[in-house]
């Protein structure tokens, strides 16, 4: 059976938003992809700015449903949900790596109108890791959860950025991701270790020893 027309024009908008870029691609191409008329466009969508926004929209649902489910994976191991990112990060990636990487950023460089209706979804997007991150980070007992997730994030950021250079031929060769779950798990412990090396070295309180 058909997809409805207004999904279709979601599922072109973001096969092209992503491959070409949003400024390259024009309305007449997502009409095409999606084989819909310009009116139908327009009976869901007010212009290509709110096809955008509607494109990031139900990117960021897609998204964070990934995480949900590998946060349900995790149960109610600390260190398991705090590295949880980076397994949905490789799920929610399977697909062919290409130059874009975060379909997120790349969208930042691009919509730079603060009025654009995109614009809380690109701020969606970064709330969503710093609030959770935080959180998660907070869980493992780090004495320093916001320097924690801080470090997390890099990480992730990381990630996306090898991924990138991951889709760029070097040599003939592509260079192999480095082991970024293994590290956010070292830099973990390495929060715990101060947290714990913190308590050891604390002056003992009134009839302590």
């Amino acid at each position: 059976m058909r997809r409805p027309a207004r999904e279709r024009l979601l599922d072109a908008a973001e096969e092209l938003f992503y491959e070409r870029g949003i400024a390259a691609t024009g309305v007449d191409a997502v009409l095409r992809r999606a084989e819909v008329a310009p009116a139908t466009l327009y009976a869901h969508f007010a212009g290509k700015d709110h096809l955008v926004a509607a494109y990031l929209r139900r990117r960021h649902e897609r998204w964070r449903a990934t995480w949900d489910e590998a946060l349900r994976r995790c149960g109610d191991d600390p260190d398991e949900r705090a590295v949880s990112v980076f397994d949905a990060l490789d799920e929610f990636h399977q697909q062919p790596e290409t130059a874009r990487g975060c379909a997120f950023l790349a969208a930042a460089v691009e919509v730079t109108d603060p009025q654009h209706p995109a614009q809380q979804w690109l701020a969606a997007d970064t709330e969503l890791l710093a609030d959770r991150l935080r959180a998660l980070a907070a869980a493992t007992g780090a004495v320093a959860p916001d320097a924690l997730a801080t470090e997390l994030f890099l990480l992730y950021d990381g990630a996306l950025a090898a991924r990138i250079r991951r889709a760029i031929t070097t040599n003939g060769g592509q260079p192999t991701l480095p082991p970024t779950r293994a590290l956010a798990t070292a830099a973990i412990a390495r929060h715990r270790a101060v947290s714990r090396g913190t308590a050891a070295h604390r002056p003992p309180g009134p009839g302590g020893r």
